[in-house]
Formats: C-alpha cells, sequence, structure tokens
C-alpha cells in the first residue's frame, strides 16, 4: 500500500514539472485515492477515558476511542499542507513568466534579441536538461509579481519545514531494526575518524557548525555519508553507556572509579554527534535518507506509521520541487535584469 503511495504521488505530479495548476481530473484523481488510501487510519485507534454524566445524576469514567496519538496529531497537519500546496499550485495563473518547450531554441531567441538571454537558455538547459525552461519578459518582471513570487517561495518553503519535521519525527518514532544495531561498529571513533573524533572529544565546549565548516563537505553525497557514520557513532556510544550502566551492584562498586569517567564520556560523544547530526541536516535540508532511515522503513511494521511517513515525505518533495521551479524563475529573471 505504501509503495502504491508512492507511485501514485509520481503519476500525479511526476509530469508537472512547471508553476501551473494542477489538471483537474489529476486533482481529483488525487483526492479520491488519497481518501481511499488514507483510510486505513480511522481504524488505528486507541482508548482514551472520558467522562460521562448518566440519567441518574451519577458520573462515571467510560472509555472511548479516537485515533492513536501520533495519527490524530499528524494526519489533519499532513492534509492541511497538501491543500496548502494545491492552493500554492492554484495560484500561478496568468503570470508574467512562461515555459519554452525543449527544443524550440529559435523561438526562444525569437522573444529577444539580447545575447545573455540566449545564455541563459544554455547554462539551465544544460543543469536541468529534463525541465522546461522559464522565460521572462526582455526587462524581466514587475516589481509586484517578483514580490508575489518571493513571498510565495517564503510560504512554500515554510510548507517544505513543516513536512520535514513531520517526517523526521515518525522517523525518530519507529523501532531500530535489530539488523542496523548488528552492523555498528565496534568503536564509535572508527566510524567518525580520527580528525573528528579528535574534535569532538576535546574538553571544551562542543561547536558542531565549526566543524562542518572545517569538513568543507562539497557535495550531498559526501554530507549523508558524513551523515551516516555520525549516526552510528551515536548509537555506538549509546549502546555502551547502556551496557555501562546495566552492570550489577556489585561490579558497579567493584568498578566504581575506572566506569564513571568512560560512562560519562559515551553519553557525552552521544549527545555531541547527535548535535553535529542535527546541525548536518539543518545545513543540507535536502539531504537525502540515512542508512538507518531507509533500514527502518524497510523493516516497519507499524502501518500508521507507514502511511505518515510515505505522505509526508511525498509533500516535502512536491514543496521542494515547487521552491525549486521558483528559483529557476526568479533567477531567469536575476539575469535578465543585470544584462540590460
Amino acid at each position: 500500500m505504501i509503495l502504491h503511495l508512492i507511485m501514485f504521488a509520481a503519476t500525479v505530479f511526476g509530469q508537472n514539472l512547471r508553476l501551473e495548476p494542477l489538471e483537474t481530473e489529476k486533482r481529483a484523481l488525487w483526492k479520491r485515492e488519497m481518501n481511499c488510501l488514507l483510510s486505513v487510519c480511522d481504524y488505528i485507534v486507541e482508548f482514551i477515558p472520558r467522562c460521562q454524566n448518566l440519567s441518574n445524576g451519577a458520573t462515571v469514567e467510560v472509555m472511548e476511542s479516537r485515533p492513536r496519538a501520533d495519527i490524530y496529531i499528524n494526519l489533519p497537519a499532513l492534509r492541511k499542507l497538501d491543500s496548502m500546496l494545491m492552493e500554492a499550485l492554484d495560484s500561478f495563473q496568468n503570470t508574467e513568466f512562461w515555459y519554452a518547450e525543449e527544443g524550440s531554441l529559435s523561438m526562444k531567441s525569437a522573444r529577444s534579441s539580447t545575447g545573455s538571454f540566449r545564455k541563459v537558455i544554455v547554462q539551465r538547459k544544460e543543469e536541468k536538461w529534463w525541465l522546461p525552461v522559464p522565460l521572462v519578459p526582455s526587462e524581466g518582471l514587475s516589481d509586484k509579481a517578483r514580490k508575489q513570487l518571493k513571498n510565495k517561495r517564503e510560504s512554500t518553503n515554510q510548507i517544505h519545514k513543516a513536512a520535514m519535521a513531520i517526517n523526521s519525527s515518525i522517523l525518530s518514532e519507529m523501532e531500530i531494526p535489530d539488523s542496523y544495531m548488528t552492523t555498528l561498529p565496534k568503536c564509535g571513533k572508527s566510524s567518525v575518524g580520527d580528525s573528528i573524533y579528535r574534535y569532538m572529544s576535546g574538553s571544551g565546549r562542543f561547536f558542531p557548525e565549526q566543524l562542518l565548516d572545517c569538513l568543507n563537505i562539497s557535495s550531498e553525497h559526501e554530507a549523508v555519508q558524513l551523515a551516516d557514520r555520525v549516526e552510528a557513532s551515536m548509537y555506538t556510544w549509546r549502546r555502551k553507556s547502556c551496557l555501562s550502566n546495566s552492570k550489577n551492584s556489585w561490579n558497579m562498586v567493584k568498578d566504581l572509579m575506572s566506569t564513571t569517567e568512560r560512562t560519562d564520556k559515551n553519553y557525552v560523544m552521544a549527545e555531541r554527534a547527535e548535535t553535529l547530526l542535527f546541525c548536518l541536516k539543518q545545513r543540507y535540508p535536502e539531504l537525502s535518507q540515512t542508512s538507518l532511515d531507509i533500514c527502518k522503513i524497510q523493516y516497519n511494521k507499524d502501518v500508521g506509521k507507514a502511511v505518515l511517513e510515505s505522505y509526508s515525505r511525498v509533500l516535502e518533495g512536491l514543496a521542494f520541487n515547487i521552491v525549486a521551479w521558483i528559483d529557476d524563475v526568479l533567477y531567469v529573471d536575476k539575469t535578465m535584469r543585470g544584462s540590460e
């Protein structure tokens, strides 16, 4: 079912590569199918106590059902984000910008006699060859249209952040598979490497932003690799800290002086790894899922969490695309105005 949701989203939005309203048929299809796919959540409930007044004036406590807490909180929020994204696409009607279809360079060149405009077209085609090229008037967008685009970008970016936050929350609540725990290194230092470990284990205050600056990460691939290594180290240190604290009373008394420092160090290192991982994801918001996230999704058996995770991931991707398409238009507009 979850795979069907992802595939269905690709069918509806996969061909929608520009800032324009979604076709009426696709919108109706999206709404109908999503209502069907999400209906399973109506049957994932929990019981909560409620006071009920009887006819004789007595008050009794009864149990009533309602959607499980994570569904009760997140599903309405996701539906609202879904509606807001549809409204955002609907707002792009009668715009001052338009799109040139692939293979129509002669037509695009005829719209403006400036060589800079022709350069913009070629550069955008090389960077994102599969996307239609946004075009603007030779004098650029009007101030009103530019302001509206920037405002729409900001609001959509907030939707993107909200969907990311929900997705991250759902993933954090999923159980860590045993298959992942068995692959953890025996030593957290070996996962992050000597240089990062030395910085993290310093006795002074830990500044994760400074560490990221020193690493000079040049691509998303490098960022994901670092996230995987830091996350593995974090759980290694957490596991060691728990094992140290699980000793019986006699061993704890016997090894008090030797274990206290080690336990504290494992705990501190795990906390610092978690902070570093958080800062890394903040700096690279488009970062793809880590190995742990993928493993959680693969082995998750909770249907409710699977629905919420996939739904939030789809909305996150759509919001990200809309922001990117707006940036494309603003890029062309800025270049056109700079060539005047």
